[in-house]
């Protein structure tokens, strides 16, 4: 019940926030604007910088744990092949379902050229150089634990508590008093993270006035066939992703859909999937998921899984292509999605990571990089699409390679919690 009202209030958060924003827009002076869209954004950005300061010590901790319980590596491995291999088919349909779309609708013809926010850009450009090969090492491997942390670093500090869990795991009952500490600290963290889901209204209402406030719902006329293709092609994905997941789960998919229908939610209003990794990390060991499953695959997803993400990668690269009248052969395409396989890999917590991606692959196959610049406009109504398809992708992931692994348990209802 108390979940329900959460994500109702969340709803009506978004609905207000939506209709502030438009009253704001239309009726005031562009000044007033500027001051009361950087004004009424802390509200979001008080409510993810909360959340942020849970995810470096939960996902340590309840990695660590999840790696020492699975025991010794042939395990650790099995379920780490089972997790890349649904990361790499999931990832491939995405960039394809978006490859074929772009070409059989043609969406960057309808873009408007005189659209462009070439101010957007420049922020853009300033920041896509952190995707060179030396900085995308540096941007996986860390060189401070603490640093990795301290900065939400997610795959550096995935890459550190895999080599903790199983050095731990190596240990045996040796480590066993650190893996104890570990689980117990594990459960505070997680018990915040009730405490923080209770900002999420006000953290949506920011970030939704802010955003219409200074846009305008009229940004639509400009972009409807752009952004109505793409939430075609989301659409479609998530058909894919829940078909198979029905193949997979049975009619159990059902009950996973519903428990994650909060996180799926925040994810939507905020654009961050960041803020939803507790919440999720909970919802999905409440639908009977083992909590070693999900603390070792959840932050993997996290890095390796964002299959709204992927998706977009290629709408939009091969959209500015159009845009411009390029026409760019079916080999050259599939280069693309080899290419934007790799170099999206660990991207997450980077801000507009997906359209900086974009950026550096416009460059490297002569498409004009200033061509992003035409969808920076309407990104933020994409990004909530793409965003809330990454934690589907993510829960249904971790969720299947529970059930491949024989770890997928009944579903603990309400009742049960309480008695616990």
């Amino acid at each position: 019940m108390k979940s329900n009202k959460l994500t109702i209030y969340i709803f009506v958060a978004l609905l207000l926030g939506i209709a502030l924003g438009y009253v704001v827009h239309e009726f005031t002076s562009p000044t007033f604007i500027k001051q009361f869209a950087s004004s009424i954004k802390l509200l979001g950005t008080i409510f993810i910088r909360l959340v942020k300061t849970i995810i470096a010590p939960l996902v340590f901790s309840t990695l660590v744990v999840g790696i020492a319980k699975l025991g010794d590596l042939k395990t650790v491995g099995r379920v780490g092949g089972k997790a890349m291999l649904w990361f790499i088919s999931a990832s491939l349909a995405s960039l394809l379902l978006g490859m074929l779309l772009v070409n059989f609708f043609q969406p960057g013809s309808y873009i408007d050229l005189s659209q462009a926010d070439n101010a957007g850009l420049k922020d853009l450009m300033s920041k896509s150089h952190a995707f060179s090969l030396q900085n995308f090492v540096e941007h996986v491997v860390p060189s401070s634990a603490i640093a990795a942390m301290a900065e939400n670093e997610i795959l550096q500090i995935v890459v550190f508590s895999i080599f903790f869990g199983v050095a731990a795991a190596s240990l045996g009952v040796y480590a066993q008093p650190v893996i104890k500490t570990l689980d117990v600290f594990s459960h505070i963290i997680l018990k915040i993270v009730t405490y923080v889901m209770n900002f999420a209204p006000i953290g949506v209402f920011g970030t939704l006035a802010a955003v219409v406030a200074e846009k305008g719902l009229g940004i639509f006329k400009f972009y409807i066939i752009y952004f109505g293709f793409f939430a075609l092609g989301i659409a479609l994905l998530w058909v894919i992703l829940i078909v198979v997941g029905y193949v997979i789960l049975g009619k159990r998919i059902v009950a996973l859909l519903t428990r994650i229908g909060n996180p799926l939610l925040i994810a939507f209003s905020t654009t961050s999937s960041e803020s939803v990794f507790p919440k999720l990390t909970e919802e999905l060991e409440r639908f009977g998921c083992k909590s070693q499953i999900v603390s070792f695959i959840l932050p993997l997803g996290y890095s390796f899984n964002l299959d709204g993400s992927m998706m977009y990668m290629t709408f939009a690269s091969l959209a500015i292509a159009q845009a411009y009248g390029i026409h760019l052969p079916i080999a050259t395409q599939l280069t693309m999605l080899l290419v934007l396989m790799l170099t999206s890999k660990g991207i997450a917590g980077v801000p507009r990571a997906s359209l900086i991606i974009v950026l550096a692959t416009c460059a490297m196959f002569k498409i004009p990089p200033e061509g992003v610049a035409l969808i920076l406009p309407i990104d933020h109504f994409c990004d909530m699409l793409r965003t809330a398809t990454n934690v589907l992708g993510n829960a249904l992931a971790t969720s299947v390679v529970s059930k491949w692994e024989g770890e997928l348990g009944e579903e603990v209802l309400p009742a049960q919690l309480a008695d616990s």
